[in-house]
């Protein structure tokens, strides 16, 4: 649904990594930068029982956090006022993953918005989802 901000949200924001998920995507990863774009991005479970099996089962491994670490409702930490704070979700084997951010836009150093100051936070954040996933398929296959 809409961000509670009600308008589009164009920015980047951290995130923090919940190392108990299955995600084969975020294995290995503490905490993550990366930007949002949208104007409808808010995560919203379909009743009280649906968000208590994602925490049961650890099936939210990236929410949205401030800069000096913590999970947060807060905004603009979390851009879109998701349900307890989720940017993302897997499913119970981890192999699928939806979220909110944008991975695909952070896989080279000039993609971060102050590469030319020396400040690329973490170089290529994003393509180390997808390294992931790629190990995870080389280590299946054998």
């Amino acid at each position: 649904t809409h961000n509670d901000s009600g308008k589009f949200e164009d920015r980047w924001v951290h995130l923090e990594v919940n190392s108990d998920s299955p995600c084969i995507f975020t294995k290995g990863i503490e905490r993550i930068y990366l930007p949002v774009r949208h104007g409808e991005g808010k995560f919203i479970p379909r009743d009280s029982g649906v968000l208590e099996e994602i925490k049961r089962a650890n099936l939210a491994p990236v929410r949205y956090a401030t800069a000096g670490g913590g999970v947060t409702m807060e905004y603009p930490w979390n851009p879109n006022g998701s349900v307890d704070a989720i940017a993302g979700i897997c499913d119970e084997t981890g192999r699928l993953f939806g979220l909110m951010p944008h991975p695909e836009a952070y896989v080279h150093p000039t993609n971060h918005p102050r590469w030319t100051r020396g400040e690329a936070e973490g170089a290529t954040l994003g393509l180390s989802l997808y390294t992931n996933a790629v190990d995870y398929l080389k280590q299946s296959i054998g």
